[in-house]
């Protein structure tokens, strides 16, 4: 059943090249972007497996239909299949986005009869998430001391100037990205970039600023840009 869809081993040699070639350029091509943008270490794994995920399904439906079908019918039937690979998840995270895809493009690879090639492209794709995952990449340090000072303060209080004394003191680097309203508008939300001068120095931070927003809600976490989602 399957005996016209096996491949000869140069062909199976020069796909596995091609999927190694774009595994290590999408990585090459992850830790490059990471250094200017700053977003989850998903985003980047996505980034970097993505071009072998998709470089499978090419490779292998190029294979499937070069001796079977004429030009038209293969260009037909890419596109088809492209367009099975071409999902949504709402708001979901970049991993989940890649899981999906994997297991897309694992099934067309089925599909066409490569049953050697799913399982290995199943397995290969969950062990390269779980590798990249826990290797201490796509991580720039210049963005590892940044956090997300959140600050509520009541709507009577002027918060352009109020804080900038204690900011001085105790941060090198504050910036504000975004400044919203709540509690049906009785009360403002601050959102700063800031760079400690000393870690240790958090709680003397926290208990000065609450002296000035009287003693409402502060949080710090780790800087994420606000409303970014994938």
């Amino acid at each position: 059943m399957f005996s016209s869809v096996f491949l000869e081993e140069t062909n199976v040699a020069m796909i596995f090249l091609m999927l190694g070639i774009a595994l290590v350029c999408g990585v090459i091509y992850s830790n490059i972007v990471s250094l200017k943008l700053r977003s989850s270490k998903g985003v980047f794994i996505t980034a970097a497996v993505m071009p072998m995920i998709v470089s499978l399904a090419i490779c292998l439906l190029g294979a499937f239909l070069s001796s079977t079908t004429s030009t038209v019918s293969r260009i037909a039937t890419l596109a088809v299949a492209l367009g099975l690979i071409r999902f949504r998840s709402t708001n979901g995270s970049a991993e989940e986005m890649l899981i999906l895809l994997g297991s897309v493009v694992s099934g067309l690879v089925f599909g066409l009869g490569y049953l050697a090639f799913g399982a290995i492209s199943m397995v290969a794709i969950a062990l390269i998430y779980i590798l990249l995952s826990y290797l201490p990449i796509f991580s720039n340090k210049r963005f590892a001391a940044e956090k997300m000072l959140k600050i509520t303060i009541p709507e009577s209080l002027n918060y352009t100037e109020v804080f900038n004394d204690t900011f001085e003191k105790y941060l090198k680097q504050f910036d504000i990205v975004e400044v919203k309203t709540t509690a049906m508008g009785s009360m403002f939300k601050l959102s700063f970039r800031v760079v400690l001068k000393d870690v240790s120095k958090e709680k003397e931070l926290i208990d000065e600023l609450r002296i000035k927003n009287g003693n409402l809600e502060i949080s710090i976490l780790p800087f994420v840009e606000p409303n970014k989602n994938l």
